[in-house]
């Protein structure tokens, strides 16, 4: 006489679960890196972008008083590279490559200028003038022309980017690279530059009106 067995199906360990969980996260992170920089596969979903955004709103209006003598344009590439302390970079760490392009005006403060910095002879043909040193203005990064080149992150870095709420933020660089063109601005004679144009603004007005002698001295 035969007697047949039916055998219950064996349950996967909770070490393998996890570990299945584990390599099919991967097999999805991968496969979005791989359609990600493969051409034309994204416009086969039709993504299209549709801009919500409320109007603007006038928060303040200031009288500007300044003089913008000069604007300077600048370009810094900005290399930086975060590490963790017992992790190699395959795992947690990043490396960003970024060229930031950007603008830095110089102006003269003509609002700071009082009646005892300005003096005219008795009769009108000769003026002096005292103003303050010309200032840097905050330099103003270009996006139209600012962009990363490449950037390399660890494991554990892209797949926090899955649940973050600003995924592949340029943040840092673009504040680095704002921090090096303030830099190049103050070490690029922009502000002299400024106030030979401020000087010569000044004494082509002043003669129009009648000054044959103009005087323009600059700092207390």
């Amino acid at each position: 006489m035969t007697t047949s067995e039916t055998r219950l199906p064996r349950r996967m360990p909770g070490w393998a679960q996890v570990l299945t969980a584990f390599v099919l996260v991967l097999a999805v992170l991968f496969a979005g890196i791989r359609l990600a920089v493969l051409p034309g596969v994204k416009d086969l979903f039709g993504t299209e972008s549709h801009d919500r955004s409320g109007p603007a709103l006038l928060k303040s209006i200031q009288d500007m008083n300044r003089y913008d003598a000069a604007s300077g344009t600048f370009q810094v590439v900005v290399d930086l590279e975060k590490n963790a302390k017992y992790l190699p970079d395959a795992l947690h760490g990043s490396r960003t490559l970024y060229v930031g392009a950007g603008t830095v005006d110089a102006y003269v403060d003509l609002g700071r200028v009082g009646e005892k910095d300005v003096s005219v002879n008795g009769d009108r043909t000769s003026a002096t003038l005292r103003l303050p040193h010309a200032r840097l203005g905050r330099p103003a990064l270009d996006p139209d022309h600012s962009y990363a080149v490449s950037k390399q992150r660890g494991l554990f870095d892209r797949l926090g980017d899955l649940f973050s709420d600003n995924p592949n933020s340029e943040q840092a660089v673009q504040k680095l690279a704002v921090r090096h063109i303030g830099d190049a601005a103050r070490s690029s004679g922009l502000t002299a530059r400024a106030e030979t144009n401020t000087t010569g603004m000044l004494q082509g007005l002043l003669r129009s009106l009648g000054f044959k002698e103009v005087h323009v001295l600059y700092g207390s």
